[in-house]
């Protein structure tokens, strides 16, 4: 394979690891490792046009390093750190610098649950129909003029980074212009992020409110004139949930879809809640 002279592939130094590390830029081509290595670390390194289409990491370690224009499709990751500390070694916890994914397809890729997303930025990235699920270690995350589809489920997003901001050098995460029209969002949560700057699935699925906690307190009352208990139970806590939740994550507005209203329910009455909800004059949604 022809590689950028920048570009070097070497394998760590310390013995106890089998983790090739990857520096330079390397540009217009496929990424090979050694036969019988499926582990890499790129450091400080810059990829563009670069094709990792259908292969499979044991571990993907990214640290200081940036993607341009490259192609995960049918990727599948066993461990995977896209916005690592450090690569190897131990952590200063002084300077944490971003990895960056700008206009990368990641299509039918297989990311592992629970990866270490980090101090990583998505910019003009395609999610479509990847196994994006149990994803909550994205707290330093951001994510710019993205596109998703298919289905996204136990994924949390953040506006705003927790614990010590300092070596991330901000206060708050980007996250602004993505796109969930082609989604189906299976228990999402949106933290302290602007949802009017993104593109939602619209009606009859999912709408955007407003005032939430004023809108339940207006569909209570239906609530109460449900003739089993255990179907009022049901909706009282999931919408007093869903009151508290828009409260303290989004000033007060959610993205909601009828199984917020409660998945034990009927679908007949998750979708008159929902109707009830969405069907008041404050409702926000575009179009």
């Amino acid at each position: 394979m022809s590689r950028s002279e920048r570009f070097s592939l070497r394998p760590s130094p310390e013995e106890w690891r089998r983790d090739w590390i990857a520096r330079g830029e390397l540009r217009d081509q496929r990424f090979e490792l050694p036969p019988g290595v499926s582990s890499v670390i790129f450091d400080h390194a810059r990829l563009v046009n670069v094709d990792f289409s259908g292969m499979r990491f044991a571990d993907f370690s990214s640290h200081a390093s940036e993607f341009e224009g490259c192609d995960f499709s049918g990727t599948a990751f066993e461990h995977l750190s896209m916005g690592a500390t450090a690569a190897g070694g131990t952590w200063d916890r002084v300077n944490w610098p971003q990895s960056v994914f700008r206009d990368c397809v990641f299509r039918r890729t297989r990311f592992a649950p629970l990866t270490f997303f980090g101090n990583v930025r998505f910019e003009r990235c395609v999610f479509d129909r990847s196994r994006l699920r149990q994803q909550t270690f994205t707290l330093e995350t951001e994510f710019v003029g993205c596109v998703f589809s298919g289905r996204l489920r136990e994924i949390n997003f953040w506006g705003r980074p927790t614990g010590n901001q300092a070596p991330l050098g901000r206060e708050r995460n980007a996250f602004t212009g993505n796109d969930f029209t082609a989604a189906e969002l299976d228990g999402v949560a949106f933290t302290h992020i602007d949802l009017h700057a993104q593109r939602w699935p619209g009606p009859p699925g999912y709408a955007l409110l407003d005032r939430v906690t004023a809108r339940v307190r207006t569909v209570l009352p239906l609530v109460e004139a449900w003739p089993d208990a255990k179907h009022q139970e049901e909706a009282r806590f999931n919408l007093e949930f869903l009151a508290g939740r828009a409260v303290e994550r989004n000033d007060d507005h959610a993205v909601v879809s009828p199984p917020d209203m409660g998945r034990r329910l009927p679908p007949a009455l998750r979708e008159e809640l929902f109707e009830a909800l969405r069907g008041t004059s404050s409702n926000t949604f575009p179009g």
